[in-house]
């Protein structure tokens, strides 16, 4: 009741003219501990793991891995539940991710086997006509940055275009990787980079060489009759199969596993022992920097992603193996930051997310050692479009004072909410020329609705449609139907193993005709497949998903594929190069890097 008082006291002195509105605001402050108005631009800072299992994080129910300040997070603010990818693998989903749209509306999505970027020098990558939140909250006058991984191309026609760089997407300073870790970037790692491309160049570079030897023989014992042209050609054509295997197996680390910092390379190739620690100082720094804000920071990780290199204060203190030390470094480096904003008294006034880029990698193995991820009781993984466990993904979100503390939330969302829900926080407005796929969240967090906005969300694989979900809000039922899936190896093992991945198309998919069709609401594992005769709703919840597919599609414009299989092949010309091409090596970050 004193606090009701001296609220009413105040404001009547210094707003008089808008007494009636800072006096509700007090009595909803006195009452509930938050307010429902957001008066001013706060900072946001938003987390993004990579490869990340919903199950691996302890306040989504795992109890042997260590994750004290995530869990801190979902303590303190909102956790989602039903929180979806709008892709099951990098590329994709972050492109979504930073501009509110399905990456089949940015010719983010593939239409073959190369669904993700191979390469810092493809020509592929985030269209430069597309807006990231980061582009309209530069305009609001906010501080962007971006440390740790990108993932959406470099350059486009010379190597130093810088295209698609975080720098021409709304970001003011940049420090990471414009590519992603991969096997290739750690010593003594079996390659990962497209196994079967590189069986084939040799198996080619072989057969060139053989034919080129029984050729050249023939000739010079007068049996064949054939122009020394042509061998040449052979010979230049033997050569180039040659130079693409060997240089996919000795370059690959010197050409994808640098460190950039705005538009220079720091590192190449890096130095993974102490990377971390460079990032988290950068983040650090940034915060420093910006602490009177207002700024927007994306922290997007390279944890956890393989090879897992794990720095030496982490290594054999979880439960997990390698895969567990790397998400206990990674949490760790969430409490630093975490602390941090405490410190310098931004806690309050800093909008707080933590995400994963899509499901845990269940065919990431070293041997017997699992080396990616847990989704929990959800069926699939990173790779797979359709199923739960490759799309559902940990959702937190934190803003002392405005958002309630300890609220679970049920509702279908998805990451490309992230878009509007920045911008409407900054005070900007959406692009009018699109269509913008995301909602804004803010509603749904305050408690001032209690229904997400989605209604349908598409699940692709690729550019190809695998699933569909109907969120039924007059019943509550989440139905989802599946038109495509995967086909496990061995069967019924849940995964592709044998495999990097599960394919989107041919051979190694099934097509349900009628789908597959299932009852989030009652079967979030995806167990029990529902029929006509198991379901009386049935004919009419396909119905009415397929009347939305339909209206989806009608929404969809052709536009130029950015993982085409040009885009995304190695082209020496945009190779970013930091001293002598093809060898490409240097260190500005030198020995003053602290150890962690």
């Amino acid at each position: 009741m004193i606090a009701v008082l001296l609220c009413t006291t105040i404001a009547a002195i210094l707003f008089r003219r808008h007494f009636l509105m800072a006096l509700i605001s007090c009595l909803l402050w006195s009452t509930f501990g938050f307010s429902t108005a957001v008066d001013s631009k706060p900072n946001i800072l938003l987390f993004l793991a990579d490869d990340l299992g919903i199950g691996d994080v302890g306040c989504y129910g795992n109890n042997t891995i260590r994750t004290p300040n995530i869990d801190r997070l979902a303590r303190e603010g909102v956790k989602l539940t039903q929180h979806i990818a709008a892709a099951s693998l990098c590329t994709p989903s972050r492109a979504a991710f930073l501009t509110g749209r399905y990456p089949i509306r940015s010719g983010m999505a593939s239409n073959n086997r190369y669904r993700a970027l191979q390469w810092n020098a493809g020509s592929g990558g985030l269209p430069a006509n597309e807006t990231t939140f980061a582009r309209l909250l530069q305009q609001q006058g906010y501080s962007t940055g971006l440390i740790g991984k990108w993932h959406q191309g470099v350059n486009c026609e010379s190597f130093n275009d810088h295209c698609h760089h975080p720098l021409n997407h709304g970001f003011d300073y940049f420090y990471g990787m414009p590519f992603t870790l991969i096997n290739n970037c750690q010593e003594n790692k079996p390659p990962e980079m497209d196994v079967a491309l590189q069986d084939k160049l040799w198996l080619y570079s072989q057969i060139i060489a053989l034919a080129l030897l029984t050729l050249a023989a023939g000739r010079l014992t007068g049996l064949v009759y054939i122009r020394w042209k042509i061998l040449a050609c052979f010979t230049l054509v033997g050569c180039l199969f040659f130079i693409s295997w060997y240089s996919s197996y000795g370059f690959v680390q010197r050409w994808n596993c640098i460190l950039m910092r705005n538009h220079d390379i720091t590192e190449q190739p890096m130095r993974l022992e102490r990377t971390a620690s460079l990032m988290l100082k950068e983040a650090v720094s940034f915060i420093k920097r910006n602490r009177h804000g207002p700024f927007l920071l994306f922290v997007s990780f390279l944890h956890v992603h393989t090879p897992l290199f794990t720095t030496a204060k982490f290594l054999g203190k979880s439960h997990h193996g390698l895969y567990g030390d790397n998400v206990e470094e990674m949490d760790w480096m969430v409490g630093k930051i975490l602390d941090l904003l405490d410190k310098e008294g931004l806690k309050n006034h800093t909008f707080t997310y933590f995400a994963s880029d899509h499901g845990g990698h269940l065919e990431a193995q070293d041997g017997s050692a699992q080396m990616g991820g847990w989704n929990g009781i959800y069926k699939g993984g990173k790779g797979m479009g359709g199923w739960e466990g490759g799309i559902r993904v940990p959702g937190i979100f934190r803003w002392p004072g405005v958002l309630p503390a300890g609220i679970v939330i049920n509702e279908p969302t998805s990451l490309m909410d992230i878009f509007p829900t920045v911008v409407h926080l900054a005070g900007g407005r959406l692009p009018q020329d699109r269509v913008i796929d995301g909602r804004n969240l803010m509603p749904l967090l305050q408690g001032r609705t209690q229904k997400s906005e989605h209604k349908f969300l598409f699940h692709y694989c690729g550019s190809y449609l695998h699933a569909v979900r109907w969120h039924q809000k007059d019943s509550g039922a989440v139905w989802k139907a599946h038109y495509v899936t995967p086909v496990f190896h061995p069967a019924g093992a849940g995964a592709c193993y044998g495999k990097r991945i599960c394919p989107c198309f041919g051979e190694g998919v099934t097509h349900h005709d009628p789908p597959l069709l299932y009852d989030l609401s009652r079967d979030p594992s995806e167990s029990q497949p529902l029929s006509a005769d198991t379901e009386p709703l049935f004919d009419t919840v396909i119905e009415q998903i397929g009347r939305a597919i339909e209206e989806h599609r009608r929404t969809l414009t052709a536009v130029p594929q950015q993982l085409s299989r040009y885009n995304i092949i190695w082209k020496p010309w945009l190779q970013p190069c930091c001293g002598m091409f093809p060898f490409c090596w240097c260190d500005k970050e030198g020995e003053s890097t602290q150890s962690l």
